[in-house]
């Protein structure tokens, strides 16, 4: 049996967490950006910290499984 829990938790948190595509923290003119498609390397650094503890939350602590097969 396949577990895709990994795979579906880091492939949408990626999608959602791009710098720039749906939010962006910080932003250029505000705090918060919503679909600026611009980032810096503070956006980014922010958004792969925010990434690393999600991706922790999920795999580790909660231990999301999504079995096939």
């Amino acid at each position: 049996m396949a577990d895709w829990g990994p795979v579906v938790v880091a492939t949408l948190l990626f999608v959602i967490l791009t710098p720039g595509l749906l939010i962006q923290f910080p932003g250029h003119q505000r705090i918060v950006g919503f679909g600026t498609m611009r980032t810096d390397g503070l956006t980014i650094l922010v958004h792969t910290i925010i990434y690393f503890g999600l991706v922790t939350l999920f795999l580790v602590v909660i231990g999301v499984h999504f079995y096939t097969g």
